[in-house]
């Protein structure tokens, strides 16, 4: 069925208001902030897991954020669904996958092998579920209302993480892990039906039957333009190394974890609010460069060993430079063509992912030989020196995309 071109949404300054009177939009919202809700709970159950059994921040790390690893292969192989074979459909399948999934880790004493295994088909699932949420919100509003959208997703996702790592640390004061996975599958379960009953289906844009060939063909696309290579790397690699020392949290400081991480969540949320609504398109660009160095700048304190009030207020400062990914993922946008966009944000966030699973990997790796404070600096003077020195490519990418040499 075409997509309805006649819906009110059109002023190119929209608000969040505006933007939640259309059903359809509110419905692809109130999903992916109960998905995100749900996921939130049952990472923070299984880290905990995962921890109080084996007391290996590698394994602690991993498991939190252990789905992103296979995210690149639904990326590298099926992502061209995104695109194609009906997305609300799609949408709707990946949705009944996630609460078999997340209802299986409820399961009592499953092996930690099996949990894993799960972890892993989930982030598969994951991947392209994100990529066809995201082609049908490019459908949903116009490309005025594009940004905020974004926005008010990303925001979302701060305040859902905020709540959802405070509710998860009460909730494990009365609960198992087990029961926490019962609440994440009720969340999950309503995001299903929600979705179910609000999104329509849409145009398919591809001409071509999705697959492994198509998703190869548009993938080659996608990084063979220098503009794009430098946006993904900027999308990925920075972002994914501070979500490596977010994971060494619970390892640092189990008794402080959840403050730690809705610290780092509320950040997340302010800037997200700050660049996302209160910013022009211009000012976002100008300001993304200061944006990622202060994403890992603040935890270069954890050298010294803060009192939990630094370190909270450290990652709170530097989780609001999160919010450079908004401008980076505009630019990519207007650099791809508009038959795979939702195939290319999927890479995107698939990237994204993965690197926060690598990220996680990398800092439990290394804190199982030094400390996590140390690792924690470690990690993110890495992440400091990748922004620093790649800068040059992504003001060339703009430059490429719109004519302006900033960022």
């Amino acid at each position: 069925m075409p997509s309805d071109t006649s819906r009110p949404i059109t002023p190119p300054t929209i608000s969040y208001y505006g933007l939640l009177r259309d059903r359809e939009f509110a419905g692809l919202y109130a999903g992916f902030t109960l998905t995100v809700a749900a996921s939130t709970l049952s990472g923070f159950a299984l880290g905990t897991l995962v921890d109080h059994q084996t007391r290996s921040p590698f394994l602690t790390a991993v498991s939190m954020y252990g789905a992103t690893f296979t995210t690149v292969l639904g990326a590298l192989t099926l992502m061209s669904v995104a695109d194609g074979n009906r997305p609300r459909r799609t949408l709707v399948t990946l949705q009944c996958v996630s609460l078999l999934g997340v209802a299986a880790q409820a399961v009592p004493g499953l092996p930690l092998a099996a949990r894993f295994g799960l972890l892993l088909v989930l982030g598969f699932f994951q991947s392209l579920g994100t990529g066809t949420r995201m082609g049908l919100l490019a459908e949903v509003v116009p490309a005025s209302a594009y940004a905020p959208a974004r926005s008010l997703m990303n925001i979302t996702s701060g305040g859902m993480a905020i709540i959802g790592y405070a509710v998860g640390a009460v909730l494990l004061r009365y609960l198992s892990p087990q029961g926490v996975f019962a609440v994440a599958t009720v969340l999950t379960g309503v995001a299903l039906v929600v979705v179910a009953a609000t999104v329509r289906e849409h145009s398919i844009r591809l001409t071509r039957r999705p697959g492994l060939r198509q998703t190869w063909t548009a993938n080659v696309a996608l990084f063979s333009h220098p503009g794009r290579r430098a946006l993904l790397l900027n999308l990925w690699v920075p972002n994914g190394l501070i979500v490596g020392c977010e994971a060494l949290f619970i390892s640092y400081a189990p008794d402080h974890a959840g403050a730690l991480l809705a610290a780092g969540s509320a950040g997340m949320l302010l800037g997200d609010l700050t660049v996302g609504r209160l910013l022009t398109a211009g000012r976002r660009r100008r300001c993304a460069y200061a944006l990622r160095l202060s994403l890992a700048a603040p935890y270069l304190l954890f050298a010294l060993h803060p009192p939990l009030v630094v370190a909270s207020v450290a990652v709170f400062v530097a989780s609001a430079g999160f919010a450079a990914t908004l401008p980076l993922q505009e630019q990519l946008l207007a650099l791809t063509p508009d038959a795979v966009r939702g195939q290319v944000q999927g890479v995107e966030s698939a990237g994204r992912m993965t690197w926060q699973g690598l990220g996680a990997a990398i800092a439990g790796g290394v804190a199982q030989y030094v400390t996590p404070a140390a690792t924690i600096t470690a990690v993110a003077a890495t992440s400091l020196a990748v922004t620093i020195v790649s800068r040059p490519f992504v003001v060339r990418a703009h430059a490429v995309g719109d004519g302006t040499t900033g960022a």
